[in-house]
């Protein structure tokens, strides 16, 4: 095999093209960046992919880096591999790393992963478990460098989701969403150490409710978000609440329930009401989701919406890598949302409940018409391509393979 190609396969190439050579997509402020699963026949080359991106990150770190994720695991001669060389290259010359890992996420994370992140110099590792403010855990994966930028998406600190998973986020120097980002990051941070002392997790100060124009970020759970930041909860079924002519959807997972502690799954209607109205007031609705979603108590609830006028729902499958099974893994695992070609959305939760209400995650909201172009592009390659297929409510669907979750 030639170099070219195993840098391509990699998913190192852009690192060997100069900035008029790299294609990529941006609006002032924001670069869209998305993962191509290899041995898939997607292509997607006016974008980056996130690996080339998290490496100029954490090469033009000058003083600090923070990061935020549920879990992470490396593996050998992945992207990944490379990614953390750059990670400990910028600790070596004294950047100051916090990395900030979800406690239930260690069970997830790769054992000598972790190992190498604790080794990196000026690297502080703190493990926060979310349950004990919320009930829920650190689903957002996101990072910062200096405070003058930063990457949110569906990526989780996985060699997968930089090789093997459909992803979709976003690197931003937008000056207020970064500092969003920035106080998110600094509020969990604060939130960690006051239970590692047993003290009182403070909340944060009350403050107007944020402004809904131009570029901002939501998050979830309200209660916990900086003043600056609005409720994702609120916000997702608001925007869905203004759509005129039609929604696209990109999700992992859609369902009416909430997934608690003691896996019991009441009903969480926020986000499906919304849904249903929109359909109701003749709005298209294009719902795009993974094969994992075939869970038997889930299904039927896509079912149920996919009877309705106005409403589209296909299942994505993505073929076997050459080689061969991945657990957690050959998946699309983005969360998109593209309203009227004027509101793009992307974020990490997926639209269940136990996301938006309980669980740290963030979206970013633009109301842009070249980003939410864009990002209803992005949707429509996958829902015409060989992968989707459309729901048949009359099918019985195996169950996900086991290893998938």
């Amino acid at each position: 095999m030639s170099l070219s190609m195993k840098l391509r396969i990699a998913g190192l190439t852009g690192l060997l093209l100069s900035p008029l050579a790299q294609a990529d997509f941006s609006i002032p402020g924001f670069e869209l960046v998305h993962t191509v699963p290899v041995d898939t026949a997607l292509s997607t080359d006016d974008l980056r992919q996130p690996g080339p991106v998290w490496i100029e990150l954490f090469d033009g770190a000058k003083s600090r880096i923070d990061i935020g994720q549920f879990y992470a695991a490396d593996h050998p001669g992945s992207v990944m591999n490379t990614v953390l060389e750059h990670l400990e290259a910028a600790g070596k010359r004294g950047v100051k790393i916090r990395f900030l890992l979800e406690e239930k996420g260690i069970k997830l994370s790769d054992a000598a992963t972790l190992e190498r992140l604790r080794a990196i110099p000026n690297l502080t590792l703190r493990v926060l478990p979310y349950g004990q403010l919320s009930g829920g855990i650190i689903h957002a994966k996101y990072l910062l460098v200096d405070g003058k930028q930063a990457f949110v998406g569906s990526q989780n600190f996985d060699w997968r989701a930089l090789e093997h998973i459909h992803e979709t986020g976003l690197r931003i120097t937008d000056e207020t969403v970064v500092g969003q980002v920035q106080a998110i990051f600094e509020q969990d941070w604060q939130a960690q150490a006051a239970l590692a002392d047993k003290q009182p997790v403070p909340l944060p100060a009350s403050g107007q409710e944020p402004t809904r124009t131009g570029n901002y970020l939501v998050a979830s759970p309200q209660r916990y978000n900086p003043p600056s930041v609005g409720d994702s909860q609120l916000e997702l079924p608001r925007l869905l609440g203004e759509a005129k002519k039609e929604v696209r959807v990109q999700l992992l997972d859609y369902a009416p329930l909430s997934y608690g502690p003691d896996r019991t799954r009441p009903y969480y209607a926020v986000i499906d009401n919304a849904v249903r109205a929109a359909a109701a007031r003749g709005v298209s609705v294009k719902l795009m989701v993974s094969n994992w979603n075939t869970d038997p108590l889930e299904l039927p609830y896509l079912k149920s919406l996919a009877v309705l006028p106005n409403v589209e729902i296909k299942i994505v499958t993505l073929p076997e890598a050459k080689q061969g099974f991945i657990p957690y893994a050959r998946v699309i695992h983005s969360k998109t949302m593209e309203i009227d070609g004027q509101v793009a959305w992307v974020g990490t939760s997926n639209w269940l409940g136990g996301y938006l209400d309980n669980s740290r995650n963030l979206e970013v909201v633009m109301r842009s018409e070249a980003m939410a172009k864009r990002v209803g592009q992005l949707h429509e390659q996958l829902w015409d391509g060989p992968y989707a297929k459309a729901l048949d409510v009359s099918t019985d669907y195996a169950p996900p393979h086991p290893g998938t979750r």
